[in-house]
């Protein structure tokens, strides 16, 4: 009898590799951890349906009542294969594998408020500059049933690249550069001047290398080049230290 493993649902994408930052913390969190899981992949016109399907909770809820569904997701049957706990929403996943599989920590004891403040950072202050560039080079990556679902539901204004390029990449180094100041404290006694929490990865550290991964996956000639060299090159450091941790099984 084959080995229950997690279910982790992703989009799938025209490029060898997936590059959802949202999906991708959760995905290092298991990697880290080295549970056993595997991806299932589902566009996103079909997002709602497959979700609502398996029972995974919404994230969100419309003005007009109705659920919203979205990934990352996952279905983990291990402690429980007849009735396999169904979760939704990076965070609530991360906090969830870190009580049930306590093995490997990503949240050391004491810091689980502190890390849900910086990723909230992260997600909210430190990603925003991207999305101007980032989301257009996204909706590209995608098959063209999602690209066509996309821009349904969005104002096409908002897949187009910005016309000023390098003001918009100095937007998004002044956050980085901020960033690096501040981490900058872990240095010396404090830490090894490349880890969020002074010397070990933790979940703070996925949350910064998933937006690396997505830039790396996404616009690996413009941005990737970049931001590795940015600020002595801490951000291809901490890359390197996560770098065991990005296999998509």
């Amino acid at each position: 009898m084959s080995q229950p493993m997690i279910i982790l649902y992703d989009v799938p994408s025209n490029i060898p590799q997936p590059w959802a930052p949202n999906i991708w913390r959760v995905r290092l969190i298991l990697n880290f951890k080295r549970l056993p899981y595997r991806t299932a992949w589902v566009e996103f016109p079909d997002v709602e349906e497959t979700l609502h399907g398996i029972g995974a909770p919404p994230t969100s809820v419309k003005n007009d009542g109705r659920p919203v569904f979205s990934l990352p997701v996952i279905v983990d049957p291990i402690r429980s294969p007849q009735v396999p706990i169904v979760l939704s929403n990076a965070n609530l996943i991360a906090e969830y594998l870190e009580v049930t599989y306590p093995a490997r920590q990503v949240f050391p004891e004491g810091s689980r408020a502190l890390q849900a403040l910086f990723v909230h950072y992260i997600q909210e202050i430190l990603a925003k500059p991207l999305l101007p560039i980032m989301v257009p080079l996204s909706h590209q990556r995608l098959p063209e049933r999602s690209q066509n679902h996309f821009l349904s539901g969005m104002n096409s204004s908002h897949l187009s690249v910005p016309l000023e390029r390098e003001q918009a990449w100095r937007a998004v180094q002044e956050q980085f550069d901020f960033l690096a100041n501040i981490l900058d404290k872990n240095s010396g006694a404090d830490g090894d001047g490349v880890v969020a929490m002074g010397h070990e990865l933790t979940y703070a550290d996925f949350a910064i290398v998933s937006v690396l991964i997505w830039v790396e996956k996404v616009a690996p000639h413009d941005g990737w080049v970049r931001i590795r060299q940015w600020n002595g090159g801490r951000w291809g450091k901490l890359w390197e230290r996560c770098k065991s941790c990005m296999d998509v099984f």
